[in-house]
């Protein structure tokens, strides 16, 4: 790594928890986001989802935006909210210092697309309406609401976007473009993320169960999750949540959608991402998986593990059982439990594993543990083989108080 950068505040929207803390609890619990779709109609409504508890007029109050003119698609809602906590939580102030914003997302304004599809098409005379579905949105929000006017720009990689904008906000502090970047991504679930995966037919119609030998398919999520990065420089020895010690992107490109069959591509990811950390493979204490639930990513990925590993795997489990796949924010949101697990010792279990995969050597972790996790591996694989992997360690400023 060329220095040091670190982690000062982290702030998360997902289907089990409004914030970091609620968040902590529900992963403690056991407790799942998955259930029907609530918010809007489907034709797919017996296939499970992790939708966010809060509608968008909840998220506004939130917010406490009083313009009820303001057009805000629910991926921007979803990205301020966490954005907001991850900069209150790092006591940022923005007009200070050199701060930049990568922020990633895929559907973009789609759910508003999908509302107002017929007065758009017949040419609404609104140029923001229009303006929302662009995927620039989000970021350009969030800049414009927190005034961040640095470096703003967007992440688009399938589903590995927001591990890449943390990956790219990282690369930004190494040349000097930016003393802080407040990084991660922000989706919601649509009709058109479900009709796609479904035509993929790789939607569980039972709820995802990674690793496991009966795993059939994703269960669809949303969310957001952004990371504050900081450069020693500027960064507060007490703001200090861990250091983002090591990260390495890779594109394959084995497929449109699948990953290569013997985890090439992730592989090398996650040994790059381990050279530039300066750690051996033994020094990961846990590795949070990608870990979708499909009979291919499963598959790719746990051969990426045992290549990088050998017999040394370290535990393993994907937080997909809890969250869903949030796509285009997976990343971040996974990177923020990575943060939890290392400020809190624990170990997260694999929600809905049973039976281990018969082509791999290791099983994921069923239960909660106490552990000293010193550093965690955190993979993100995105459709056309964009592979990310991010490594996240303890610092001597570690100690136990709420993120």
């Amino acid at each position: 790594m060329p220095r040091k950068v670190y982690i000062t505040g982290c702030g998360i929207v997902s289907p089990i928890g409004i914030s970091a803390d609620e968040t902590l609890s529900a992963l403690k619990n056991r407790q799942t986001g998955t259930g029907i779709v609530q918010r809007f109609d489907t034709a797919h409504r017996n296939i499970p989802v992790c939708e966010v508890k809060y509608g968008n007029e909840e998220l506004r109050q939130m917010l406490r935006y009083d313009d009820a003119h303001r057009l805000l698609s629910r991926t921007a809602l979803l990205g301020l909210v966490a954005a907001g906590q991850a900069l209150q939580a790092s006591h940022s102030q923005v007009p200070k210092c050199r701060m930049g914003l990568v922020s990633a997302t895929t559907v973009g304004g789609m759910d508003y697309n999908e509302v107002h599809y017929r007065s758009l098409s017949a040419g609404d005379d609104n140029p923001q309406a229009v303006n929302i579905l662009d995927c620039a949105d989000v970021a350009q929000e969030i800049a414009e609401t927190f005034g961040i006017t640095s470096n703003v720009t967007t992440v688009s990689t399938a589903c590995s976007s927001s591990a890449n904008a943390i990956i790219v906000g990282a690369r930004m502090i190494w040349n000097g473009l930016a003393d802080k970047v407040l990084a991660g991504g922000a989706d919601a679930l649509t009709r058109f993320a479900i009709n796609g995966f479904n035509t993929l037919q790789i939607l569980s119609p039972t709820g995802c169960k990674p690793f496991d030998a009966g795993r059939n398919g994703v269960t669809l999520g949303e969310g957001a999750a952004y990371v504050m990065l900081e450069s020693p420089a500027t960064a507060i020895p007490d703001d200090i949540l861990c250091e983002l010690s090591g990260c390495a992107n890779t594109g394959e490109a084995y497929h449109q959608t699948a990953s290569s069959p013997d985890g090439e591509g992730a592989a090398m990811s996650i040994r790059q991402a381990l050279a530039s950390a300066e750690l051996a493979s033994n020094d990961i204490h846990y590795i949070n998986a990608h870990g979708t639930g499909t009979t291919v990513n499963d598959l790719s990925e746990g051969k990426a593990i045992e290549t990088v590993f050998g017999e040394n795997i370290p535990p393993v489990s994907s937080t997909k059982g809890y969250t869903g796949h949030t796509l285009a924010a997976a990343g971040a949101v996974e990177a923020v439990i990575s943060i939890l697990s290392i400020r809190y010792g624990l170990l997260f279990p694999n929600v809905g594993f049973e039976k281990q995969m018969p082509e791999l050597s290791f099983a994921p972790i069923k239960s909660l543990q106490a552990a000293n996790v010193r550093h965690v591996l955190s993979n993100s694989f995105g459709f056309g083989g964009s592979n990310a992997s991010l490594i996240f360690s303890q610092t001597s400023c570690r100690h136990t108080s709420h993120p």
